[in-house]
């Protein structure tokens, strides 16, 4: 994980890596802040959803204070962007997932996806 200091805190950037095996040992809450329709079609298995149009840090566990949350999105510029907004509402350090979902499946990392010929969730890794 690497790490950056802002003019708010700290932001740490996971790799999707690092978050699949934090979510494995269930050290972790990811974050998705991506939409609903994003999330209904493909999401990583057990991320909460909480959009970005919706997401209030206030409303949310701040650092210290059980599991560290970590934000995701399609690529990494919402998530980053949430996690600035948690540092702006007064957590010193915040975490995202660099490289978002996009960078998840490039890794080859299972997610949930949608079979296209039933519309059914299925277990899938990208090609």
């Amino acid at each position: 994980m690497k790490s950056e200091k802002t003019d708010t805190g700290t932001l740490h950037h996971w790799t999707p890596q690092e978050v699949c095996d934090a979510l494995a040992s269930d050290s972790i809450i990811l974050i998705d802040v991506r939409t609903p329709q994003e999330f209904a079609f493909e999401r990583i298995r057990g991320a909460l959803l909480s959009p970005m149009q919706e997401l209030d840090p206030g409303h949310l566990p701040r650092p210290g204070e059980g599991r560290p949350l970590v934000f995701h999105c399609g690529s990494g510029v919402r998530s980053r962007k949430m996690a600035e907004l948690a540092m702006q509402a007064g957590w010193t350090e915040a975490n995202h997932m660099d490289g978002g979902f996009g960078k998840w499946k490039e890794t080859g990392l299972t997610y949930i996806g949608t079979e296209m010929s039933s519309g059914a969730p299925k277990d899938m890794t990208a090609d």
